[in-house]
């Protein structure tokens, strides 16, 4: 999201921008390459780069985190009913009715905001083929919990991984739990590639045969195994992942300090609640959430209007619900009184804003807003 000067419009997040001049080389090279698209050079070395990076063994480049979600459904072939958040971004679900599979929405835990493992059990049915966790805001769901649900009922996880680039659970990547991650590369993401996404495998089978699909299907210039779909990300963006895998580490670093300014400045304010973070995960800072009680002088959406006035624009992620929207709320699953902390905290939640370039006076600007909201 465009970000301006100060006493201007602050936003959630930006893209994480290098110098221009920085990229003009990549451009060179691939206008040089003659090769533009197809899984070219840049394709291949981002791939690689992010699988050394992130600690995983396979990682399958796409144009956009959605086309990953339509496509890992896809390659494991999941039909009938999958067990999923209605706290999430709307591509989760989305991605299921694309395939003709029909959502099943589950509660979430109130501590983590993440699917809550205690309801999945009972959600099960005959048709349940799979679960489909999101690491909301980049916590991590309870990985070791629902493995062993999938495993005691035969069924696949799919972990919607958009906000979980970097993070890490139990010692090691969050992204090698379930059969398959998929991320996002969206230009509002801790690491982005404008638009992207990915899907990380543990097996070099299974990495194939996503390259198939995201490929139309094509095994060589005459042979289609699969009705795949054209989900390749270009050069461009590719050569734009791969420089800005550089400044990765300094940009995270940048986000673990704004999310501990915050949370020093909001400590005691009554009625506001900053997310803890689970023991033994390392998250990546990709939001700061709040959560508005009712001991707070100021309805949520007073305290949202109240900061968009001063010029800085949160976002009250997500709300609403997608279990609200039309073409889900007619499911039994999305009835209110199925989900009720989802629903209270889609009305109480403000993403503040945290991207790198974010200046300390303004994080102290918006926590100072939040602490003494001046209630008329």
């Amino acid at each position: 999201m465009k970000v301006r000067a100060q006493n201007t419009a602050i936003y959630v997040t930006q893209p994480q921008l290098p110098p221009l001049a920085e990229f003009i080389p990549y451009l060179e090279q691939i206008w040089a390459n003659k090769t533009l698209t197809n899984c070219g050079p840049f394709h291949q070395q981002l791939e690689q780069a992010l699988c050394e990076y992130l600690g995983v063994k396979h990682l399958a480049l796409f144009a956009n985190g959605t086309l990953a979600l339509v496509t890992a459904l896809q390659c494991l072939r999941i039909t009938g009913e999958v067990i999923t958040t209605p706290y999430s971004f709307v591509a989760t679900a989305h991605s299921l009715l694309w395939n003709g599979i029909k959502p099943v929405f589950v509660d979430i835990d109130p501590h983590s905001l993440n699917l809550d493992p205690d309801r999945i059990e009972a959600a099960i049915t005959p048709q349940t083929t799979a679960i489909m966790p999101v690491h909301c805001y980049g916590q991590s769901c309870d990985v070791a919990r629902i493995q062993k649900i999938a495993d005691s009922y035969g069924l696949k996880v799919i972990y919607d991984a958009a906000h979980a680039f970097g993070v890490h659970c139990h010692g090691g990547s969050v992204l090698n739990h379930g059969d398959l991650s998929v991320l996002s590369f969206h230009a509002t993401k801790v690491f982005n590639t404008f638009e992207g996404g990915a899907i990380v495998c543990a097996d070099a089978k299974t990495k194939q045969h996503i390259d198939h699909l995201k490929n139309f299907g094509f095994v060589d210039e005459v042979t289609v195994i699969a009705p795949g779909i054209n989900g390749k990300m270009s050069e461009i963006n590719a050569a734009f992942g791969v420089l800005q895998l550089k400044g990765i580490d300094k940009a995270l670093d940048k986000r673990r300090c704004i999310d501990a300014r915050y949370r020093a400045a909001l400590q005691g304010v009554t009625g506001i609640r900053c997310l803890d973070y689970g023991t033994g995960s390392k998250p990546n800072h990709s939001y700061f959430p709040i959560l508005v009680g009712s001991e707070y002088p100021l309805e949520r959406d007073a305290l949202y209007e109240k900061l968009k006035d001063n010029g800085f624009h949160g976002r009250r992620y997500f709300y609403p619900l997608i279990s609200e929207f039309p073409m889900y709320r007619g499911l039994a699953s999305a009835a209110p009184a199925n989900l009720p902390v989802a629903t209270r905290v889609a009305r109480e939640v403000i993403c503040l804003p945290i991207y790198p370039d974010l200046a300390w006076e303004q994080v102290d600007a918006i926590a100072d807003l939040i602490a003494h909201p001046k209630v008329p």
